[in-house]
């Protein structure tokens, strides 16, 4: 068991059954469980989470101190995740898709798509029809840290992937912005009944940095090529290239460079 596994054990509160909530709370709080996939020890932790500084006391006991700790738990779940799964990426793309992923954006999106709205404590002058997608967010945040005090570091880590993986994985493809290759196969299947392919038209450079360089085909059409530090990126790039041409603007990537890197 690890030191920060122990950490939040020793700091977590005894379990206990939750007081003082009305029976249909309670069965909120049960759905809720099973709309996460995690069913808490301590039930405590998710009421905490899912209280509003709106509806709580105190701002101390509202869930902005769970979201404070949620958003580090968040990071490094993240970045660890990226490490281990993408050793082809240099720090400066881990970085980016990293700030994509735990952004207040994406931590709303997820929220939302876990009805969160359904299960927040509330107070006077907010209702769950127009809650902010910032309290969203902080929310979901609130609840990696109940999940990480209530069962530690490696069920947190379960629980983060278990809502984020798909919007990590689909951050990674897409790096540099956006996922260049399902936007152009998108609107050739759309304009052309077709699916682009990529084929290597060459590769450059010893094996522990080699480039290669790609270009997308349509039908009998090749667009732009593109150099990239694995296939995975020059394809994206290429695919931008091909997105450029279509909409007849420069392509932003040279195939005369092999050092290009943006």
């Amino acid at each position: 068991m690890s030191d920060v596994d122990l950490c939040s054990q020793e700091n977590a509160a005894p379990a206990s059954p939750v007081v003082d909530l009305s029976p249909e709370r309670r069965q909120a709080l049960e759905e809720c469980q099973e709309r996460l996939g995690y069913e808490f020890l301590n039930p405590n932790f998710l009421v905490a989470a899912l209280t509003h500084a709106s509806s709580a006391g105190s701002r101390v006991t509202s869930n902005e101190r769970l979201e404070f700790l949620g958003d580090s738990v968040l990071g490094l779940v993240v970045c660890e995740h990226l490490y281990t799964t993408h050793p082809e990426l240099l720090e400066g793309e881990l970085t980016k898709i990293k700030s994509v992923v735990v952004s207040r954006l994406t931590c709303a999106k997820v929220a939302q798509t876990l009805e969160l709205q359904r299960y927040l404590n509330l107070g006077k002058g907010m209702t769950q029809a127009g809650i902010p997608r910032s309290v969203l967010a902080d929310c979901f945040e609130s609840l990696i840290a109940a999940v990480y005090l209530d069962g530690g570091l490696e069920r947190a880590k379960a629980f983060i992937l278990r809502h984020l993986k798909d919007e990590i994985e689909q951050s990674a493809d897409g790096g540099e912005g956006g996922n260049w290759k399902s936007q152009f196969q998108q609107l050739m299947q759309r304009d052309h009944g077709a699916t682009p392919i990529y084929e290597t038209l060459r590769e450059a450079g010893p094996d522990h940095a080699k480039m290669f360089l790609v270009s997308a085909l349509v039908k009998s059409r090749r667009f732009a090529s593109a150099w990239g530090r694995n296939k995975k990126e020059a394809e994206q790039r290429a695919a931008r290239n091909a997105l450029c041409e279509m909409e007849n603007k420069a392509a932003p990537y040279s195939e005369d460079d092999a050092t290009m890197t943006e």
